[in-house]
């Protein structure tokens, strides 16, 4: 059966590539018996791949069950799975088949089979490797013949690096890999299934069929689908039944998108000037360090130029003007004593002076400078000075330890 067939069979709409790849591999596979791990976002539609791989096996004659993992309670799985008997516990008034004795000579699906507990991994990696299980509360095993296909929204790999997962269950479900690719990378596909379940809603209530304006078209591409089609189809369910207007504007459609404001288009990330851009606190520290050098630099540079044009004028004099005028709250007074000389004539002498207050300290004096002013300015309470200063609370600490500073 060809491409076009499946998609008719089991009406799936679209034609982009990761779609097309997905359903080519499900067809070829389908005559194995391998297990098949398939992967993708939550909504993408993941259940119709084994639906598919069943129907063009040679089992497909046989029994197909699927099995939410996620929705089974821990303490009830195993006995779901794989069946209990008689008096294995408490309300075990009989012996009872589990999925896998059901689906013998077939194909079960296991969805969200990252949620299964460590335990029952252990279980079904036995089923897979040598088609064995035993029951709840038995100490007989038995024997059953099924095709494995197992679906996952989350990221196994990781789940076997945290020791959430069985890394030898993983590598044995992942025998053929099948990704289903999310909306928001089929872009071509969108206005196409909104079509379809507009058509089917209209048939189901009854009513004219909702149609979009070319702008409403472009945010329907253009928006993210966390919710993939299912989140599609609810919306198209929720306009054709609650707007009385059978056309839909650009306007209209975002009211029914949640955040709409987030497109399908690369994000512009606006550069960010606060302390946490840095790779480290040394580097926090050090562009603060920095920034109040400069600022220090350009504060020397007015009170020369103001010495240029009004000779006669001495630092003490407009010391206390500035001060109140310099929003970083940078004391002058130790400037003000090296710059302060009754005689003001010799200029190389004062631009001397200039280099030496420049220099006078260095990046670490600076930074254990820094780092007493904060406390002094929070009355010692280091986790303010630490929020002030980017640094964490840790790290505080140590420098206050390193540095010996008294507070």
């Amino acid at each position: 059966m060809d491409l076009q067939s499946i998609k008719q069979r089991f009406e799936i709409i679209g034609n982009a590539t990761g779609l097309n790849r997905a359903l080519d591999i499900a067809v070829q596979v389908a005559s194995t018996d391998l297990s098949v791990l398939i992967t993708g976002e939550s909504g993408v539609g993941k259940e119709r791949i084994p639906q598919i791989i069943h129907s063009q096996s040679l089992r497909k004659h046989n029994n197909y069950i699927a099995v939410n993992c996620g929705a089974i309670p821990e303490g009830t799985i195993d006995s779901e799975l794989f069946g209990h008997v008689k008096g294995s516990f408490t309300s075990a008034h009989s012996d009872r088949k589990g999925y896998f004795e059901e689906a013998n000579e077939g194909t079960i699906f296991l969805d969200e089979v990252a949620e299964l507990p460590l335990s029952t991994q252990v279980r079904l990696l036995r089923v897979l490797e040598t088609g064995e299980f035993i029951k709840v509360g038995s100490s007989k095993g038995q024997k059953t013949n099924v095709r494995v296909i197992a679906a996952t929204n989350v990221d196994l790999a990781e789940r076997v690096s945290k020791a959430k997962f069985r890394e030898d269950l993983f590598y044995r479900l992942n025998t053929v890999p099948i990704f289903i690719p999310p909306l928001r990378d089929r872009q071509e596909d969108i206005h196409l299934l909104f079509r379809k379940f507009a058509s089917d809603f209209a048939d189901k209530y009854r009513m004219p069929i909702i149609k979009l304006t070319d702008e409403a078209i472009q945010v329907l591409k253009s928006y993210r689908w966390p919710g993939n089609i299912r989140q599609l189809k609810n919306m198209t369910e929720q306009i054709s039944v609650i707007e009385e207007k059978r056309i839909i504007t650009a306007e209209l459609l975002k009211s029914y998108l949640v955040g709409s404001g987030s497109t399908n288009l690369p994000a512009l990330i606006k550069k960010q000037t606060n302390l946490e851009d840095f790779s480290s606190e040394r580097e926090i520290l050090y562009q603060v360090l920095f920034d109040m050098k400069k600022d220090m630099n350009e504060l020397k540079m007015l009170v020369n130029n103001i010495i240029k044009q009004n000779p006669e004028v001495k630092v003490k004099d407009f010391q206390t003007k500035i001060v109140e005028n310099y929003n970083d709250e940078i004391k002058l007074s130790d400037i003000g004593t090296l710059y302060h000389n009754d005689d003001l004539s010799n200029q190389d002498a004062f631009e001397d002076r200039g280099e030496v207050v420049e220099e006078v300290l260095s990046l670490q004096e600076q930074e254990k400078e820094l780092i007493c002013k904060s406390l002094e300015k929070n009355n010692g309470k280091r986790k303010l000075a630490a929020e002030e200063l980017g640094i964490s609370e840790r790290t505080l600490y140590r420098k206050i330890k390193e540095y010996d500073i008294k507070k």
